[in-house]
Formats: C-alpha cells, sequence, structure tokens
C-alpha cells in the first residue's frame, strides 16, 4: 500500500481503511460459480449462425441440412421471431434511433461479419455447434464502409427510404465561440484518433434461461451489470409480467462496460426457454465475443482552440466522428454524448462548441468501455494543450497551469448536460494535485536523469496528462437491511458484483453504521427476485448512490434497533437520490522508452494519482488503478480490432488481438488523493473505477512525443510498432 493510501483519513472503524475482500474465498477455493458451470436436468444448448458478410442482402436461410443433425432440437430465422421487437436503448436516447436499432436476428440485411441470422438448438454443445455450420445463408454482398469519415450510405437500401447513415449529432455548447475566436492571438487546430478496441473479461458472455409453466416464472442466471433493467426489457418484449421475470447474478469475470447489457442472445435464451418448454443454455466462445460482443472507442476528433497570447484557452471547438458500427445497441448516444460534455476536462474553456457525429459502419457494433468517451476527449484535449506549448513555446505544464480551474472556482457549471444531468464539477483542487505528483515523481530530478540518457543516445521520456471523470450517476439507489435474533445482518442492493469489491465495501459502510463486526454482515446482490429497485452497476456509480444508501439503510436500522428489546429481529430500507453526477480527477504519469530498432516502446514507470473524493477502502481503490492503467496501455499501445477491405475482422483471437501481459506492464505506482471530498453525498466519495485508464493514452503519447524528441508526433491511438518506425522515419 502506498503511503498516500496508509495516510487515507478513516471515516469509522471500517471506513477509510484496507480490508481484505469479502467475496475472495470462494474464487480463490475455486467454489466460485460462474453461469458455464450452470447445468440444467433438460437443458438444450443454443448456437448462433452469424453472418459472414459485412453487409449485404439477406435472401435465404436453409436450415434443412441442420435439422437432419444428432441431437437437433429446433432452429430459427427472424421469419420465427417476428413478434419479437428490436432491441431499445437504455441510456441518451435521442429521438430518431429506432430504425437503427439491432433485431434478434437480422431480417432483410446484415450489416456486419457477426450479425446473427440463425439460431440452432441441440441436446448438446457439440451438436448445436455441428448443426449450426450446416446452415447454409444467401447474402448479396454490397459495398462496405469502414470509417466514420466515409461518404453517408443508406441503412437499409430499399427498405426506409431516405434513412440514412448518420444515426445522431450530439451536441454540447457554451460561452460565444465565435468571439472567441475573433479575439484569438492563436489558433491551433489538430486532428487525432482513437483506434477501435474493447474490453477483454476472462468470462465471455452467457446465459441460462428456464420457465416453470406451475408458476409462469421465467428465470435467467448469468446476469450481470443491470439486472432490473434487462429484466424489464426482456419483460416488455416478450410481453410477461416484469414480476414474473427473475434475473440471477452469481460470479462474473470481469464487466468493463462490455457485458451485461442487452443483446441479442440474451433475449433468444428467454424466447426459446418458454418457446420449448426446457431450460435453454448459451455459452459464448472467444471467437464470437471478439466479432459480436460490444466494441467501443474508434473516433475522429477535429479540434480547433483560440488561445490568447499567454496561452489561455478562450474557446475550444471539436467535430466528433464516431464509429458506431452496424448498429445502435443499448447504450444509444451515450458514448458521444460523454465524449463531447468531458471535452474540457480541468480546464475554464469559458466558450465550447463540440458535435459528435454518430454514424454507422459495416463493423461490430459499439458501446462503452471504461471510461467511454473520456479515454478519446481526454487523447485529444491533452494532445490539443501540448500542441498548444509547441505553438507558444511554453512547457506544456506551464499551459496547463495557466487553465486550470482554481479550487476557488468550485463547484464550477459548465452550462450543459451529460447523460441529462446538469455538468457541474462538485470540488477539486486540480492544482494542489499536480504539486503531489511533481512531489512524488521528484520531477527536476527525472527529468534532468531522462534528459542525461537522451544525450547519451537513448529515447526516454516523461508525458503527463490530466482528466477529470464523472460518477454516481442518480437518480436513486436503494437498499434493504434485516438484522436477526443471532445479530447477523443481510443487506440486499440492486447492484452488481463485477469484481469492483461492492460487498466488502457495503459491508464496511453498514458496519460502522451498525457497530458490527464485518464478518456479521452479509451483502446480497444482482437478485431481482430480491429487491425491487436496481439501477445496476455502470457509470462508476455504486459507491458513491449504493454506499450512500446502504449508509442510510444502516442508519434506519440502527434507529430500531436502539428502541427494541435485545434479540428482536428488524429490517429497514435507506433511499439515496441525486439529480446531480460528481466528478473525479487525476493525472497520469508515464516514462516511456523507445526502441529505434523495432519500434516497441517500453513503459519504464508509470504513475496514476486521483482524487476519489474519500476512499472508502484504499486497497480496493488502488486496485482499480492499477486494473484501469493496464487497460489504457493496451488502448495505447497494443489492442486494435481491424478489418480488410471487405470488411471482414482481422482481429479475431488473441493471436491477432494483442493484450499487455506481465513483461509489457511495469509496477504501477498509485496515489490516491482525498483532498476534495464530495459535497453532495453523505460519504464524500467519488468514483474510482475508471481513472485508472481515462489518461493512459495522452500521457503515453506525451511520453513517446518526449523520447523522440518530437512535439506532436503521436496523433494515433494504438501507437504499434509499426507506426512508431514511421513515426520515426518522417
Amino acid at each position: 500500500m502506498t503511503p498516500d493510501a496508509q495516510g487515507a483519513q478513516a471515516l469509522g472503524g471500517f471506513t477509510g481503511r484496507s480490508q481484505r475482500r469479502l467475496e475472495d474465498p470462494p474464487l480463490l477455493l475455486g467454489t466460485a460459480r460462474f453461469v458455464d458451470d450452470i447445468d440444467i436436468p433438460g437443458q438444450v444448448h443454443m448456437r448462433v449462425v452469424r453472418s459472414a458478410v459485412a453487409f449485404g442482402r439477406l435472401r435465404s436461410v436453409d436450415l434443412s441440412a441442420a435439422r437432419r443433425t444428432p441431437g437437433f432440437v429446433a432452429a430459427w430465422t427472424a421469419a420465427d421471431v417476428t413478434d419479437l421487437p428490436p432491441i431499445g436503448v437504455r441510456l441518451t436516447a435521442v429521438p430518431g434511433l429506432e430504425p437503427y436499432q439491432q433485431r434478434v436476428l437480422a431480417d432483410t440485411h446484415v450489416r456486419y461479419v457477426g450479425d446473427p441470422v440463425a439460431v440452432v438448438f441441440a441436446t448438446t454443445a457439440h451438436a448445436a455447434e455441428d448443426a449450426a455450420e450446416r446452415v447454409v445463408c444467401d447474402i448479396e454482398a454490397l459495398p462496405v464502409s469502414l470509417s466514420a469519415l466515409d461518404p453517408l450510405h443508406e441503412f437499409k437500401p430499399g427498405t426506409i427510404p431516405g434513412l440514412m447513415s448518420e444515426a445522431a449529432i450530439v451536441q454540447k455548447a457554451c460561452g460565444d465561440i465565435e468571439a472567441a475566436f475573433r479575439a484569438a492571438a492563436h489558433i491551433v487546430e489538430l486532428e487525432v484518433a482513437v483506434g477501435r478496441h474493447s474490453g477483454s473479461p476472462m468470462e465471455s458472455r452467457g446465459a441460462v434461461a428456464r420457465f416453470d409453466p406451475a408458476r409462469g416464472v421465467l428465470t435467467v442466471q448469468g446476469a450481470a451489470k443491470v439486472p432490473h433493467y434487462n429484466r424489464d426489457r426482456i419483460a416488455d418484449m416478450l410481453d410477461m409480467p416484469a414480476e414474473m421475470i427473475q434475473l440471477e447474478e452469481g460470479h462474473v469475470g470481469g464487466g468493463f462496460g462490455i457485458r451485461g447489457e442487452l443483446y441479442p442472445e440474451d433475449v433468444l435464451v428467454c424466447h426459446a426457454a418458454m418457446r420449448l418448454s426446457r431450460p435453454v443454455k448459451w455459452i459464448e466462445d472467444r471467437y464470437e465475443h471478439l466479432i459480436a460482443a460490444n466494441h467501443s472507442r474508434d473516433q475522429v476528433h477535429r479540434l480547433r482552440a483560440a488561445v490568447d497570447a499567454d496561452g489561455f484557452i478562450l474557446g475550444l471547438e471539436d467535430e466528433i466522428f464516431a464509429d458506431q458500427g452496424g448498429y445502435v445497441r443499448t447504450h444509444g448516444v451515450t458514448v458521444a454524448d460523454l465524449a463531447a460534455a468531458m471535452l474540457p476536462g480541468p480546464y475554464v474553456v469559458p466558450a465550447l462548441r463540440a458535435r459528435a457525429h454518430v454514424r454507422l459502419t459495416h463493423k461490430t457494433p459499439a458501446g462503452t468501455y471504461r471510461a467511454p468517451g473520456r479515454f478519446e476527449s481526454t487523447f485529444a484535449r491533452e494532445r490539443l494543450l501540448d500542441a498548444i506549448g509547441v505553438r507558444l513555446g511554453l512547457d506544456p505544464l506551464e499551459v496547463r497551469r495557466r487553465n486550470l480551474i482554481r479550487a476557488d472556482q468550485m463547484p464550477f457549471a459548465r452550462g450543459y448536460t451529460a447523460l441529462g444531468t446538469p455538468v457541474v464539477y462538485d470540488s477539486g483542487d486540480y492544482a494542489g494535485l499536480l504539486t503531489r505528483v511533481l512531489d512524488r515523481l521528484d520531477h527536476p530530478r527525472l527529468e534532468a536523469d531522462l534528459a542525461a540518457r537522451r544525450a547519451a543516445g537513448e529515447a526516454v521520456g516523461l508525458g503527463m496528462a490530466f482528466f477529470v471523470e464523472k460518477s454516481g450517476l442518480g437518480p436513486a439507489d436503494k437498499v434493504l437491511i434485516s438484522i436477526d435474533a443471532a445479530g447477523d445482518v443481510e443487506v440486499v442492493t440492486g447492484v452488481t458484483s463485477v469484481g469492483q469489491g461492492i460487498e466488502t465495501v457495503v459491508a464496511q459502510i453498514c458496519a460502522d453504521e451498525l457497530g458490527l463486526p464485518i464478518e456479521r454482515i452479509r451483502v446480497v446482490h444482482g437478485r431481482t427476485d430480491r429487491i425491487d429497485y436496481g439501477m445496476g452497476t455502470f457509470a462508476s456509480r455504486v459507491t458513491v448512490m449504493t454506499g450512500s444508501a446502504a449508509m442510510v439503510a444502516a442508519r434506519n436500522l440502527r434507529e430500531k434497533i436502539d428502541a427494541a428489546p435485545p434479540g428482536t429481529a428488524l429490517a429497514a430500507e435507506g433511499w439515496f437520490r441525486t439529480d446531480h453526477m460528481n466528478y473525479p480527477y487525476g493525472i497520469h504519469a508515464a516514462v516511456v522508452k523507445v526502441d529505434r530498432g523495432t519500434g516497441a516502446v517500453a513503459i519504464e514507470r508509470y504513475l496514476v494519482a486521483s482524487d476519489v473524493g474519500r476512499a472508502v477502502n484504499p486497497m480496493l481503490v488502488e486496485g482499480q488503478f492499477v486494473g484501469g492503467a493496464v487497460q489504457g496501455i493496451g488502448g495505447a499501445l497494443f489492442e486494435a480490432f481491424t478489418y480488410d477491405s471487405e470488411g471482414q475482422p482481422l482481429a479475431t483471437t488473441f493471436a491477432d488481438y494483442l493484450m499487455p501481459t506481465a513483461p509489457e506492464v511495469p509496477l504501477i505506482e498509485t496515489l490516491v488523493a482525498e483532498d476534495a471530498p464530495s459535497p453532495i453525498n453523505p460519504l464524500g466519495v467519488k468514483g474510482a473505477g475508471e481513472g485508472g485508464i481515462n489518461a493512459a493514452g495522452a500521457a503515453i503519447a506525451a511520453a513517446i512525443d518526449a523520447a523522440i524528441g518530437k512535439p506532436g508526433a503521436v496523433r494515433t491511438l494504438p501507437v504499434t510498432p509499426p507506426q512508431m518506425l514511421r513515426l520515426l522515419r518522417d
């Protein structure tokens, strides 16, 4: 544990202290049950038949050979599920998205390699796969679009006249942008791009559904992230009462935004369990995950900054082109919305105009991935700050200092919304954190050492980047709590556990409020049959929202305990409501070395510093920072979903989709700051889940520039060895 974490101010007996995770024993002992561990007598296995063509007219699907496969049970095409509507949008549903939503099986056209065109069911997983391989699809290939910068094209030619491939334009604006550019001493322009990559959890997607006709209840195991939302949407799509559907979360091998959304396969499993009157199991293989689960990133930013003679940004424009892939899935325009809204970061920027074009291409549909939109716009903005420094002959850190929002300007209102809530930075001391980071790095000495190494012929450099995150999305969270006669406590929440340690954090909070040992508290999560309300786990909201609701619930229970005789079984509930998010912030610093012969980039040192308001469990916060940083390194240097000219994916195994492993990752240093507690929740906490990844691309890019002595060289991520060699040559 770092000295900063050790010195964190304790909130109580348990909160504020590093506590080993309560979740870990079954994971370490091998007794955890993931969705693939679930088998129900009489179950059938589902296998999805996917398009091998990126864009085309679906003429026919021949199931006759599949039906002759030993163990075959059933097979469907779109014609067999016409009663199922397209999958709707969960977040940021702007008008006009409906025609772009995905049906559970493609009907007239396919729009990416991996688009589901049929499903088969068989008595074993092997038989289902054999049957799926015998399905014959007749698809007339059409010209593909593989970039959001391509000319607009018809979404489905001949089906909806005039429906083009730009689904929406998301705009954020404040101040007088025209006046800012008229007053500018300098106008700095820059185009940058972030490539397509996404989360690769250890556990791929899966679901097991069974229908009990006697009770009329459909139970689905394998839920993650947003079980209550998925329950309600499945109920709508199957025309069932929501209370007759139960989603259950087991152990989950990672989330990162990609797992747990409502995909076609989830709906098909539920529909099949009812229609076939048998339990149905579907487990995604890794090939399917890489071509069919949500991708992310894939943005181009065209920036213009109006800057005065001293380097202060008067106005900022950004034209963003977001590659949505084949369909608009459940995230709607969330990524574009956050990319535009969070663009200014920690800087004043009195005038802003950001327009994000959400465009459909013929690649896997895109959604959220840890720090969605912020990884991209932080890279764009911080590259622009570095370019301003070059134009004005200023040190990059000095440019940032001149533009930072001061602590006495908090709360700081941007004048527009993100995810439907006003963007008002609740608290922060950005300059103070910079001072702490420079002290931790021993900055003057570090820069002198690097300069000496460069003079001796090494290509080494330090890069730094600021970020502002968002967390604690409302509007509400609910917690149920009870104590039995023996003094054991059960806490029930509607959020889920995807590795972030929610059981431990909630137990710590409740233990302090109740004055009980943490071992006496059991946390139940991810079960729609145990609690009627839950928004789930996303947007770094759990500790803020669920933690605050748990505190309220525990206090309500404590009042009842104090008024009741000993040994009395009691129950209470707690709600926490908010109409604002809160805004953690931080700095990434990276030292890299470039091999001029191979183009390989080695990271020698990496620091993540972030202010989380209050750390309920500093050790878990550090873990979030470290895990996020590793994923950020992957996006900056290794990971890329690429396609050939016909839209065929070229990264379909881990031999082609490269992720960082132990040799590529240095010891990640962390600085857990608690200088600016949030004033808008009772714990003072801010989210910690996305700060570790947010500024990774920006910091590594700046470090590479410094290493090779070419300011502004890196404008595209990831910086692979071939790209690095091109930068060295150009």
